[in-house]
């Protein structure tokens, strides 16, 4: 009797799954990008890597070496520059970033992939306080501080946070205007090395604090772009159905 549940179980269950859902397998596959994916779990390794190294203290010598030739850079025409770069780069305002593109994207009657955006801002941030907290690690001192900073140090918030948002942006535009595509992606890549190089600029952020934001926030950027492939052609393929 057992045996009979079970089989009969199965059999609606594979039939569920080609009505409903086996059509829609092979375009979702040509969505995710396999180079995506195993870079980012190549990013998810290489922060794993990196923390475990930052925790027994052995990235000092570099760290200390790269923000000191970064130190010597400094000029009174470049530091107004930084200053812009790092604000925009603000947690705070990238959450403002995400509220602004979740606003957008329900005026254009998206609400599925507006949710999804707000919850890979506010994921992001709380996931970089987590973080932060887990590791405990303080900031550098090795000159005075430009910036105001607050909390730890490991990974970088800026970093963390600009790669998922601005990502996410660029992803959003590059969509939208396919015939920039490659141009948006450029300027994007570009503010979000700029952001992190800010950091170690004024020295409020050791490399490998923005190496490890990059790493985990690439992470996230990629499970953020994957569930709004997810509901695009979700809704794609609503249209085409009867």
């Amino acid at each position: 009797m057992l045996v009979e549940i079970i089989r009969q179980s199965s059999e609606r269950i594979l039939t569920f799954w080609r009505r409903r859902v086996g059509h829609r397998v092979t375009p979702l596959l040509t969505v995710v990008r396999l180079v995506g994916l195993i870079t980012a779990a190549i990013a998810l390794w290489g922060f794993a890597e990196l923390a475990e190294t930052v925790m027994r203290d052995q990235t000092r010598a570099f760290d200390v070496s790269v923000l000191l030739a970064i130190h010597q850079l400094q000029t009174p025409w470049l530091t107004p520059i930084m200053l812009f770069v790092t604000d925009i780069g603000d947690p705070t305002v990238l959450v403002i970033v995400a509220v602004i593109m979740s606003f957008v994207l329900l005026v254009r009657h998206q609400r599925s992939q507006a949710m999804t955006v707000a919850i890979c801002g506010f994921g992001a941030l709380g996931l970089n306080l987590l973080l932060k907290r887990l590791f405990e690690r303080s900031r550098p001192e090795l000159w005075s501080r430009v910036v105001e900073v607050k909390f730890y140090s490991f990974p970088s918030g800026h970093a963390m946070l600009s790669i998922v948002m601005y990502g996410l942006l660029g992803y959003l535009l590059a969509n939208h205007y396919q015939k920039y595509r490659n141009l948006i992606i450029l300027l994007m890549s570009l503010l979000i090395a700029l952001i992190g190089f800010s950091r170690m600029y004024f020295g409020v952020h050791w490399p490998t604090d923005i190496i490890a934001g990059y790493a985990a926030g690439f992470v996230w950027l990629m499970t953020c772009t994957l569930s709004l492939e997810i509901w695009r052609h979700r809704r794609e393929l609503s249209r085409l159905e009867p």
